[in-house]
């Protein structure tokens, strides 16, 4: 099955399948500042076409498909909305950052593998510089019911500064230490079953600690399923990390390194994450999700 990339010049990337867009690649957007605009992921679908991620949710507007999305970066919020203040609960303050488009490096299509590179500027809501990512998104399908996208990014701190990464818990609210890869699922998927190495369960699987996280779930319209899976890398800082996943009030998976614990970043110092995702067609089971994690391991070698 080969993969084509659609360039919309100075707005997004789109790869397809077939006759099946696997994912939109947004990396200008034109999101409102209290939301924190950065690049993500939306729409993305399994390769039967099946829709796997949320755009803008009410509950949450600065969720959208998937997203490198960070609350917490010193003072700065790259998350969206408004900032977890320890005893004032969230509090909307001038430090909404934006991550926006420098430069694109890289983008090729060869048959069953499209590269989208490129560097960004993250500045604070008054400009000023405090981040700069090379960032890489490699897509591949691995079968006729399966496909893997691995990100790959690497920021450099230039606010002139030590940063401090963390998280909502990190800062005292507790067992919500969200920030990193985030994924949100479609509403259909409320409910649906969180699975870890250990097993398969629901939302008092947050905070575990696992190299990785799938979360399987069911369409409206068709009652077919479909499963996602997140494996993190093992050189990534914090690995394993602690996961934030929900499927009680809604569906999200996010490898979290800063969830319990602040990480520096000197200024002019880089750090490096990597993930695979893995996108499934059906409900795999225990067994078969934890294959998939595997050929999300095998991805990121």
């Amino acid at each position: 099955m080969t993969l084509q990339a659609n360039h919309a010049l100075g707005r997004s990337v789109t790869v397809t399948a077939g006759d099946v867009e696997l994912f939109s690649y947004v990396y200008r957007p034109d999101t409102p500042v209290l939301e924190s605009p950065k690049p993500y992921l939306h729409p993305i679908r399994t390769v039967g076409g099946a829709l796997v991620s949320l755009f803008r949710p009410h509950d949450h507007v600065w969720h959208k498909g998937i997203a490198w999305s960070l609350p917490h970066v010193g003072e700065h919020n790259f998350w969206g909305g408004p900032t977890y203040v320890h005893g004032k609960s969230y509090v909307q303050v001038e430090n909404n950052g934006s991550a926006t488009h420098r430069e694109m490096t890289t983008l090729t299509a060869e048959d069953k593998r499209v590269e989208i590179g490129h560097t960004l500027d993250w500045t604070s809501q008054a400009g000023a510089p405090v981040i700069e990512e090379q960032r890489s998104l490699a897509a591949t399908v691995l079968d006729e019911a399966t496909w893997a996208l691995v990100f790959d990014t690497t920021m450099t701190n230039v606010s002139g500064g030590t940063l401090h990464f963390g998280s909502p818990t990190t800062k005292g609210r507790e067992n919500a230490g969200y920030g990193g890869l985030f994924w949100r699922g479609p509403r259909s998927f409320t409910g649906g079953i969180i699975q870890s190495p250990a097993g398969a369960g629901g939302d008092e699987l947050r905070g575990t600690r696992a190299e990785w996280f799938g979360f399987r779930g069911r369409h409206d319209e068709t009652g077919e399923h479909s499963t996602i899976v997140m494996v993190d890398d093992a050189a990534n800082p914090q690995h394993p990390p602690q996961w934030f996943a929900r499927s009680e009030d809604f569906a999200c998976l996010c490898p979290a390194p800063f969830f319990s614990e602040e990480v520096p970043l000197p200024d002019g110092e880089t750090l490096r994450f990597r993930y695979a995702v893995v996108i499934a067609d059906g409900d795999r089971g225990e067994d078969g999700t934890a294959l998939l994690a595997k050929q999300g391991r095998a991805a990121l070698a």
